[in-house]
């Protein structure tokens, strides 16, 4: 990455443990994606496909493939972890994942309703085979969480085998951490900051004054994810402070 004036924040190299930028697949061609990597690869550290977009995929394996080669994590959206849960098919999920080569995968339970002991049980299976990355909130806009208990979820993922935890927005942006207008649940995201590391906590921020909500609050190395693959690269712009919307965060 070039830089070429001072008072520029740092940002780790990959492999990232923090900093990190999850993006959303939801139907990128072999060729999208290629052009994605070859402009952005440097800077994208996950590749979600999205919801249950994995089975109807055609080229799945090669796009896996493909990410593992360039140094990104792909793994399967936390709906089709549920869809499977739901036929009572976690045999089967897991076998899927070694089919697929996967060395991530998502467990969530936004969609379909499960007691938190059975989800942790299942992040704890999971954690043995690969690297676990876990959802809480859900997806239902008529479902309220009280903040208590997004605090002791996400702890408890976290103790069962989770590597990071994602706080739940949905690809609109207007659910969980956000309210139904797309702004910042500030009361919510408090508690989590409280409580939790932030190195610990992955924010769903799909929209730009999301992202830049977030960068203005953690700073540059914050956990961002559904990320558009065509916005990556404006997105490393507000980390640096090289958009309007952040410009002033790093001038001394």
């Amino acid at each position: 990455m070039l830089k070429s004036i001072p008072n520029l924040p740092s940002r780790e190299e990959k492999p990232r443990t923090k900093g990190l930028t999850m993006v959303m697949d939801k139907g990128l061609s072999q060729r999208e994606l290629e052009d994605m990597v070859s402009v952005a690869g440097e800077y994208i550290d996950m590749v979600k496909f999205g919801f249950g977009t994995a089975l109807v995929t055609p080229n799945i394996a090669q796009k896996i493939s493909f990410l593992q080669q360039n140094g990104i994590k792909p793994y399967l959206g936390g709906t089709l972890f549920e869809a499977y849960i739901a036929r009572n098919m976690f045999d089967d999920y897991q076998k899927l994942l070694n089919k697929l080569g996967l060395e991530m995968a998502e467990v969530s339970d936004g969609t379909l309703e499960m007691h938190h002991d059975i989800k942790c049980d299942y992040i704890s299976r999971l954690a043995k085979q690969v690297t676990v990355i876990s959802e809480v909130g859900s997806k239902q806009a008529g479902v309220v969480i009280p903040n208590s208990d997004w605090v002791s979820m996400m702890k408890s993922e976290l103790e069962a085998g989770s590597w990071k935890v994602i706080a739940e927005a949905r690809e609109g942006g207007n659910i969980g951490i956000y309210k139904s207008d797309h702004s910042a649940n500030t009361e919510l995201i408090d508690d989590i900051m409280q409580n939790l590391s932030m190195d610990d906590v992955l924010w769903e921020a799909p929209l730009k004054n999301q992202q830049a909500w977030f960068i203005n609050l953690l700073g540059a190395n914050v956990n961002l994810g559904n990320i558009a693959p065509n916005e990556v690269i404006a997105l490393e712009s507000l980390r640096l402070g090289l958009r309007g919307d952040t410009f002033f965060q790093y001038l001394k």
